[in-house]
């Protein structure tokens, strides 16, 4: 995403740095709030998987829109695959 306007700076993503700060505090806790953001990403493994999640079903439904005869196979091939599993575990558990 490009900033159409050349008199607004463009945004700073949180896990960057702003450039031409002199203070030697105020560059330490920009790098610190840069590497705590940073961190916050990272580690916050529950907001990945949703945000993972959500571009997946996206996708799917970008795919089920385009392709609806594809969209059916590969459910009926989901479908089939999880319920060949589920056989192979019960049958496992009841010899």
């Amino acid at each position: 995403m490009t900033n159409s306007d050349p008199t607004r700076p463009a945004a700073l993503p949180r896990t960057a740095v702003p450039a031409g700060i002199v203070d030697p505090v105020a560059s330490a806790r920009a790098e610190l709030k840069a590497a705590l953001a940073a961190i916050e990403i990272k580690g916050n493994v529950p907001r990945r998987v949703e945000a993972a999640s959500q571009r997946g079903i996206l996708k799917a439904r970008v795919f089920a829109r385009r392709n609806p005869l594809g969209a059916a196979v590969a459910v009926a091939g989901v479908a089939a695959v999880v319920g060949g599993l589920v056989w192979v575990i019960a049958r496992a558990v009841s010899r």
